[in-house]
């Protein structure tokens, strides 16, 4: 005849107890909790021996889980495992997130400074304030240099009054004298034919002649001279050229005295926020010399360290969200713009740049940040809370799933990861329950999801 069934070993320590002794007014026992969730002594048809026995046992069991019970004791949970709760595999869109700290940086800094010696007269602006293109920022003393402005203002006029003067005076009178000589070269010439031809006939003497003949030698010099002064102060002349010319140089120098005077005015070159200022009325500044720093607007980077190992998973255009750790609530946009080529052996990382289209403005020059660069994403695939898989940073990860009340592993195979999902690509498919990491449940072990 075959053995009756063994109970657990949980169940032969409860029933070798002895029973307690009964209250006074002991209470009806209360009803035997169910083993499970719809589990009910199996249904038993006919009269088999074997049959039979089965349901004795389930009858002592059933009894022996209501002494238990009134006796303040759990038996169930750990028959049937503990309750947990359990993830869903499901499908959704995933992008991978790349996070890196750095610093808020303009691409360039404006230093401001003065391009003549001078004391400063004036500082109209503080550090910190934002200011336009064109700004006055410095004022410095511009006594001697308006003195010098207004020098060379008279030496222009007298040079255009020069040039007037040739233009109305002498070149007409030139041209005048000139049309006066070749006035009295003509009547030379004609005494002199005119006293050639008498001389010829014997009516003129030799020596009225060579009177004429050098008379006719002066009209000539003449008529040249007049000629070489009306061509030298016309237009084109020498005399002519040495006006404009010096017409020119004092228009130059005028322009260098104004250009002196206007270095007096330190103005923003274009529009920004002073990072620093380092001058005071009353000092005496140099070329070169810094004396303020201008951040310019509009213009906003973030520099960042990434480790040499993510390489190959930035590429340029790539979005990213920022929040300064001063405003960890507060996210702005950023895009990849900028890979430096080398990587720093020091540190094992490179340096990327990200470009900050719309600045909030509560950002500030060397504010430190963090950003999230998306690089990569799919659309459509199936996900899991990070927070299940085990050994995820090595090449075997693996997951605990739900198996028909059981708890089993599973390798899995994963793709992008998020920073709280991960791409499953392999040994799972949709709806399928694992557990999380931390659940503390076996391999084979029994287990109760807890409904969602």
């Amino acid at each position: 005849m075959p053995a009756e069934p063994a109970l657990s070993s949980e169940v032969a320590e409860a029933r070798e107890a002895p029973t307690p002794p009964a209250a006074p007014s002991p209470a009806p026992p209360a009803a035997p909790p169910p083993l499970g969730r719809g589990r009910r002594p199996p249904a038993v048809h006919g009269g088999s021996p074997a049959l039979l026995r089965l349901r004795a046992a389930w009858r002592r069991l059933l009894a022996l889980a209501a002494l238990l019970a009134g006796a303040g004791l759990v038996i169930v949970p750990r028959l049937l495992g503990p309750v947990v709760q359990a993830e869903t595999v499901q499908r959704g869109a995933l992008v991978q997130t790349l996070v890196a700290s750095g610093r808020v940086e303009t691409p360039h800094r404006v230093n401001i400074g003065s391009q003549i010696t001078g004391a400063v007269a004036g500082v109209p602006v503080e550090e910190g304030q934002a200011v336009g293109t064109g700004q006055l920022l410095i004022t410095l003393e511009d006594h001697e240099l308006r003195a010098g402005v207004e020098q060379a203002e008279g030496a222009m006029v007298q040079a255009e009054a020069r040039l007037r003067q040739m233009t109305e005076v002498t070149f007409p009178m030139a041209e005048e004298n000139l049309r006066q000589a070749q006035a009295t070269l003509l009547n030379a010439q004609q005494q002199y034919d005119r006293a050639a031809r008498l001389h010829a006939s014997g009516f003129q003497t030799q020596a009225e002649l060579e009177n004429t003949r050098r008379a006719l030698d002066v009209a000539q010099a003449l008529a040249r001279s007049a000629q070489f002064q009306a061509a030298a102060n016309g237009p084109g002349g020498t005399e002519y050229a040495a006006a404009e010319a010096a017409l020119r140089q004092a228009r130059a120098a005028l322009q260098v005295a104004q250009s002196r005077l206007a270095y007096t005015l330190i103005r923003a070159p274009v529009a920004g926020t002073l990072i620093s200022r380092n001058v005071e009325p009353g000092w005496v500044v140099q070329p070169g010399q810094v004396l303020m720093a201008l951040s310019p607007a509009g213009e906003t980077q973030i520099v960042v360290q990434i480790d040499e190992k993510n390489l190959g998973l930035l590429a340029l255009g790539q979005h990213a969200l920022a929040s300064a750790d001063a405003y960890p609530d507060r996210r702005f946009a950023a895009e990849l713009a900028y890979i430096n080529p080398a990587v720093d052996p020091d540190r094992a990382s490179v340096e990327a740049k990200l470009d900050v289209p719309s600045p909030p403005d509560y950002l500030r020059q060397d504010m430190t940040v963090s950003v999230d660069v998306a690089v990569a994403e799919r659309a459509e695939t199936l996900v899991l809370p990070a927070t299940a898989v085990h050994d995820a940073a090595t090449d075997s990860p693996w997951v605990m799933k739900v198996e028909r009340s059981h708890a089993r592993r599973q390798p899995v195979r994963i793709g992008l990861r998020g920073p709280r999902q991960v791409e499953v690509l392999e040994g799972l498919r949709e709806g399928d329950r694992v557990l999380p990491a931390d659940a503390g449940v076996a391999d084979g072990g029994r287990v109760r999801v807890a409904p969602q």
